[in-house]
């Protein structure tokens, strides 16, 4: 309260699992809004949260996909050094 620093907005990053979040979400029923139209129609939003927690997995799939990207890279290189090496000799 009467420190110099000015405390900043950001959001707390969590430590939990995404898939984990986006199931309770939705075994809560808090995963979507239904809203009624004038002429009777019902249609679903999703809520914020969900759509958060959808993000969160889907960059959590990307940061592993990479990763295995970069594995295979690194061993299909390997590989082809070791062809030519078979080859040479």
């Amino acid at each position: 309260m009467y420190g110099r620093k000015s405390k900043t907005l950001e959001t707390p990053s969590s430590d939990k699992n995404p898939n984990r979040v986006t199931g309770g979400l939705r075994a809560q029923g808090a995963d979507s809004y239904k809203i009624i139209a004038e002429d009777g129609s019902t249609q679903e939003i999703p809520t914020q949260a969900y759509v958060r927690s959808l993000e969160d997995q889907q960059k959590k799939m990307r940061a592993a996909i990479n990763v295995l990207e970069r594995k295979t890279t690194r061993q299909e290189s390997e590989l082809t050094t070791i062809r030519n090496l078979i080859k040479r000799t």
